[in-house]
């Protein structure tokens, strides 16, 4: 795209879309939000440079393809759910807790890690589509 008002407001509305896309991440376990919806808003951050600075550009945020950040936040969430198993020798995806809060997060818990490799996921795989169909288009 040639518009050079939308390459402008691209470059302040990355990092504001990332930092608001890790606000709805930390509060998806108390109010609406979460892994799901942050990934999304974190995915619309990059489509949005993409479509601004072409595919390329984007693509340079990523050291590796965004397709192999989709095992990892598997595995995050698993390791999440398994646990308790391990440890407390409690049910799978049972809820563990830090004793206390952190400043600015708050409570840090096994819900925390699974939101976090959902949010991962998430942008793996919307990221991966979304590059697919730009290279082939």
């Amino acid at each position: 795209m040639k518009s050079i008002i939308l390459r402008t407001a691209s470059n302040y509305l990355l990092p504001l879309l990332l930092l608001f896309s890790v606000f709805v991440l930390l509060r998806g376990h108390y109010l609406p939000g979460g892994g799901f919806i942050g990934g999304l808003v974190a995915s619309i951050a990059f489509v949005l440079h993409a479509f601004a600075h072409g595919l390329r550009k984007a693509q340079r945020y990523f050291p590796i393809h965004p397709g192999f950040l989709m095992p990892i936040g598997l595995t995050l969430s698993l390791l999440s759910g398994f646990l308790p198993i391990l440890i407390g020798d409690q049910a799978f995806l049972t809820g563990l807790w830090m004793a206390d809060p952190l400043p600015v997060i708050g409570m840090v818990g096994t819900a925390l890690f699974f939101d976090l490799g959902v949010y991962i996921v998430v942008v793996g795989v919307t990221l991966t589509i979304i590059f697919t169909i730009s290279e082939t288009a």
